[in-house]
């Protein structure tokens, strides 16, 4: 395996590489977005990472490039005030960037969550590392400058998670466009946008967070649900610990509450039970539908729930977490 010349070329100029000696290099899973190689040269091990134009999905997706920078931004800005929660980035450049390599001894917890390996420590974990960056970039006008990445944060997630959902569910369409138009007019704290277990690795006591190529300066909403989700998609999935993945839910939303503070925490999640129905329903029928959830019943089941509670606006996350828990053991 061989990296791209382009890139070859740029990390030899850059001195990563070593002129004469074919560097180890190893295709990393990147999912849809990117292309992650781990490269050895030199006597070290490093991660590079390239942002793709097409997404390798079924569907036709495409986003631009260039949001590879704003990731790399938005891990800087969190190294700043929480070194140890992101790689480090050691070179970057507009095409990709090369980072902290995180090899032996990481745990991918979407990983242990599918195995039903459940560690409530981890969501408060997660919910911490959530509320201290929602923290410290409230209300930043810089912040809301660097990363005005409104149109990235369209093609990549109000178009493909709601708007494709909205066009497959007409008696659900005009609830959706509410919610798109509501997530895309706010500006209230720095995004990751894709803040899931599967970007979340863990290791004794440190967790890092990984590909935040769609960080936008927005509505942190969309952070809490899309982490939320998570939990209530696997308590479908494996429903013997169905209870088990709704306490996530709460130990990630106490850390939450901590670190933000009571009184934006409470700004925040009132925004998010409508938005956390909106994402449920698309993870089955949006373009990036979850792969474990494959049984017609199960995926009934959440268009049944969602059409039953979206038209008539659950006031709060508990409303709907206990909605969930009354269908699950239906």
């Amino acid at each position: 395996m061989t990296l791209p010349s382009d890139i070859t070329r740029s990390l030899q100029q850059a001195g990563w590489l070593n002129n004469y000696q074919e560097p180890g290099v190893e295709v990393l899973g990147g999912g849809v977005s990117c292309d992650i190689w781990r490269v050895q040269s030199k006597g070290k091990s490093f991660v590079v990472k390239r942002a793709l134009e097409k997404l390798r999905t079924e569907a036709d997706w495409h986003a631009d490039p260039s949001r590879n920078r704003y990731e790399q931004a938005y891990l800087r800005f969190v190294a700043g005030f929480l070194p140890g929660a992101v790689p480090q980035v050691f070179h970057g450049t507009p095409g990709f960037f090369v980072m902290e390599d995180l090899a032996e001894g990481w745990l991918d917890w979407k990983k242990h969550l599918l195995a039903g390996r459940v560690e409530p420590t981890l969501a408060l974990q997660a919910g911490e590392v959530l509320g201290e960056i929602h923290r410290q970039s409230w209300g930043s006008s810089d912040l809301a400058r660097k990363f005005a990445t409104d149109e990235n944060f369209h093609e990549l997630r109000v178009a493909p998670y709601l708007l494709t959902t909205a066009a497959r569910h007409p008696d659900l369409s005009d609830r959706i466009h509410e919610e798109a138009a509501r997530l895309a007019s706010t500006r209230r704290a720095l995004v990751h946008g894709d803040f899931s277990p599967k970007n979340l690795m863990v290791r004794e006591k440190r967790m890092v967070v990984l590909d935040c190529e769609v960080a936008w300066y927005g509505d942190p909403a969309f952070d809490v649900g899309f982490l939320l989700n998570h939990f209530l998609l696997k308590a479908l999935h494996l429903p013997r610990q169905a209870g088990d993945f709704l306490a996530l839910v709460h130990q990630a939303l106490a850390g939450y509450r901590d670190k933000l503070g009571e009184d934006k925490a409470s700004i925040v999640l009132a925004d998010v039970p409508s938005l956390l129905l909106c994402l449920m329903l698309a993870r089955v029928d949006g373009k990036s539908p979850v792969e474990y959830l494959t049984q017609w019943g199960k995926q009934e089941k959440i268009r049944a729930f969602v059409r039953r509670l979206l038209p008539a606006a659950p006031k709060t996350i508990g409303d709907v977490i206990e909605a969930w828990s009354q269908e699950l053991s239906s």
